[in-house]
């Protein structure tokens, strides 16, 4: 089983056009998901085409060169911060800050791609960005891939989702949230937000 069966959000849309009108009305947007599951290239586009502040939890937040992760009270900090801007597209799951950041957030965008997909997505990116920096990262963070990444993607729905669901349950219960679980989906939803609204 590749997902973990949950409860219906309160607030979820599973109609992509409907998700495509509220990304389109939304001034901050958090997107969240598995690493290697395109969150972060999701959120690109959809910064570039609406006009939303990019923001990266790994590159803006999480990481100082070489890998060296930020204390905690400094992460949290930039966070609040952050969050504060007006228009923003924030990429990074991170339920230990959804206090901060849901009551914020005008809209959830869930990246749930299967695992396979996901440590495919991560492999990739890899050989493409081998002994280089991609722009999401922060700088000195040259891109790598070992057994404990893999296994924490292997691992990642079934440690993450309760943490995500209880996050949305206790700061978000009213906050739309979007599923997207295939590639074909985020496509889709990708064609919708390129047409004139």
């Amino acid at each position: 089983m590749d997902q973990i069966a949950m409860p219906t959000l309160r607030s979820e849309i599973r109609d992509l056009d409907v998700a495509a009108e509220h990304i389109r009305r939304a001034n901050r947007i958090m997107v969240m998901g598995c690493s290697g599951g395109g969150k972060s290239t999701l959120s690109q586009k959809i910064a570039a085409r609406f006009g939303l502040a990019y923001l990266s939890i790994d590159r803006d937040v999480l990481w100082l060169p070489g890998w060296v992760q930020r204390d905690r009270d400094e992460q949290r900090a930039i966070i609040v911060a952050k969050v504060q801007g007006e228009r923003w597209i924030m990429d990074g799951t991170n339920p230990s800050t959804f206090d901060v950041r849901l009551p914020r957030t005008d809209l959830v965008i869930w990246v749930r791609m299967p695992r396979l997909l996901c440590i495919w997505g991560a492999v990739s990116r890899w050989l493409k960005w081998m002994g280089r920096t991609r722009p999401e990262m922060a700088p000195g963070c040259i891109e790598k891939i070992d057994w404990e990444f893999l296994r924490f993607i292997w691992t990642f729905e079934e440690k993450f989702t309760p943490r995500v669901l209880a996050g949305l349950a206790e700061h978000g219960p009213n906050i739309p949230v979007l599923q997207l679980k295939s590639r074909g989906e985020m496509r889709q939803l990708l064609d919708l937000l390129g047409r004139p609204a």
